[in-house]
């Protein structure tokens, strides 16, 4: 009995230690790692929508990573339009100051849920008009905001620097492989025949516009030749019976027996 329970008090302690440096490793991740998003980038850990911003790494100490609207206010203040952003279902947010202005990007977990609020959002602004000092703009998934704003040009300047980027890969087979390789020999089939449709035609062209040439030099170099003969003969210089006269008489001096 005894050497059982001396054999068995190891187990645990090699357990313990081990659930104990699993915990000191989730912990460490967490501290090295504080932002908690739907997307991280794989190099370095940070949410790709951080990484959207523009000119980030000059901004990292200055964002705010933002996933409820306690915090959304916080960082930006209260403001009218803050009420129709909804952080229930997986939406996330970041803010960074700029020189336009504070920059502010919503990325709802949806295309729908940001059509929708892309709706909203145009209406309220509407009713607030040109004074609430707010420029706006949906960016593919993104609702980009920038507030506090006195240029509409830089505003509109910084906006234009958030791209909406996404990499989607599938676990399993794509389901839209076969559509997509249809498309492109479609796409590639039809190329193919309007290119040699347009071969075809430029040779038939060229071959007119040669022919075309070639008959008028022809045509021309005869009008010479023709224009040097003292009298015209239509039997192109073949021996003839000079029945009408126009042929000259031939000199028979150099024939034999001269």
């Amino acid at each position: 009995m005894s050497r059982e329970i001396t054999g068995f008090v190891p187990k645990r302690f090699v357990v313990t230690i081990y659930l104990l440096l699993i915990m000191a490793a989730s912990a460490f991740s967490q501290a090295a790692n504080p932002y908690k998003s739907q997307e991280i980038s794989e190099s370095d850990g940070i949410p790709v929508l951080i990484k959207h911003l523009p000119d980030w790494e000059s901004h990292q100490t200055k964002l705010t990573f933002i996933r409820d609207a306690n915090a959304l206010k916080q960082a930006l203040g209260e403001r009218p339009i803050f009420d129709l952003i909804d952080f229930s279902a997986g939406t996330e947010a970041v803010t960074a100051p700029y020189d336009a202005g504070k920059l502010l990007i919503v990325e709802y977990a949806t295309p729908q849920a940001s059509i929708e609020a892309d709706t909203n959002i145009n209406q309220r602004l509407s009713e607030l008009g040109p004074g609430a000092n707010i420029t706006y703009r949906r960016i593919g998934n993104y609702n980009a905001f920038v507030f506090d704003t006195t240029d509409t040009e830089a505003a509109n300047a910084l906006l234009e620097q958030v791209k909406y980027e996404k990499n989607i890969q599938w676990l399993g087979e794509d389901p839209f492989l076969l559509r997509r390789a249809e498309r492109a020999f479609i796409n590639t089939t039809s190329d193919i025949f309007v290119s040699t449709l347009l071969w075809i035609t430029m040779g038939l062209g060229f071959s007119i516009i040669g022919g075309i040439f070639t008959g008028l030099v022809f045509f021309r170099i005869r009008e010479q030749k023709r224009r040097s003969m003292p009298t015209f003969s239509d039997a192109g210089g073949m021996t003839r019976l000079n029945l009408d006269g126009f042929t000259s008489d031939i000199v028979p001096k150099g024939l034999l027996g001269d």
